[in-house]
């Protein structure tokens, strides 16, 4: 029997040219009677880490064929995703708990926002997606590789479970390949010389869940286990240098490394 839980949660982001970076969570919770709506913002403005929450509620992004809107006041956000590839959509993981459904809508946008009112950022971005009708802490993984990276030729977005469920995701330009390795700070794929070099230039967070996320959200941590509150996190901001026969491109990659702990 499938437990009364539903979390959908996306994610956007974008990086300019100069590094400058805007990373955007939307989320509602519904889970047995609790309601949670939550928003979370991380930039990277003029070298400076900065971040903000709400648990407020707003209106989740707006799609609309191959442009995605969005406007958070409370987080001082708005922008527009336009998509430069094709849309990937995947179940990760299923059971008879519940499941994790991947929906990728934009591996690659051109994305124009506005911070604040004033601070306008433009660049390439991400978006995606994720739904969940199983716990977090019922998950049966250890360990979980996530990223994407984005130049002008290149569109790289990978899932790595590592754990009693391994699953593997991994597409270039919108479609599905095979790798030999993926670490922190490289990719190797397996059918070809490519491979992704990151160089984890900048730590936008890390630590426990419980000291980094969950502090904004005091009604749903009382509720977590310890578990999930200990869970690691490190997410990067990394410069990428994609090689593949003979030729490289150059892009930003935001990627991260969360490690489930007993």
């Amino acid at each position: 029997m499938k437990n009364s839980f539903l979390l959908t949660k996306w994610y956007l982001d974008c990086v300019a040219e100069s590094g400058d970076a805007v990373i955007l969570y939307v989320a509602d919770l519904r889970w047995n009677a609790l309601t949670v709506h939550y928003g979370s913002l991380l930039t990277v403005l003029g070298g400076r880490i900065g971040s903000t929450s709400s648990l407020r509620g707003g209106a989740v992004p707006e799609v609309q064929d191959r442009k995605i809107a969005v406007s958070v006041p409370h987080l001082g956000v708005e922008g527009t995703w336009q998509a430069l590839r094709s849309p990937i959509q995947r179940t990760v993981f299923e059971s008879e708990h519940g499941s994790v459904e991947w929906h990728c809508l934009q591996p690659m946008s051109q994305v124009d926002l506005l911070f604040r009112g004033t601070t306008r950022i433009t660049g390439r971005g991400y978006a995606e997606c994720l739904t969940l009708s199983v716990l977090p802490w019922k998950l049966p993984m250890n360990e979980l590789h996530w990223g994407r990276f984005l130049s002008d030729q290149d569109a790289l977005v990978w899932i790595d479970w590592r754990g009693p469920h391994r699953q593997r995701v991994v597409f270039h330009n919108s479609k599905e390949c095979q790798v030999k390795s993926i670490t922190e700070s490289e990719i190797v794929f397996a059918d070809s010389d490519a491979r992704l070099e990151l160089d984890c230039g900048l730590v936008l967070r890390q630590g426990r869940l419980g000291d980094t996320v969950f502090p904004s959200i005091f009604r749903l941590a009382r509720l977590l286990p310890r578990s999930m509150l200990s869970v690691n996190e490190c997410k990067w901001r990394s410069r990428g240098v994609m090689h593949s026969s003979g030729t490289e491109s150059s892009g930003y990659a935001i990627h991260e490394v969360v490690k489930w702990t007993d």
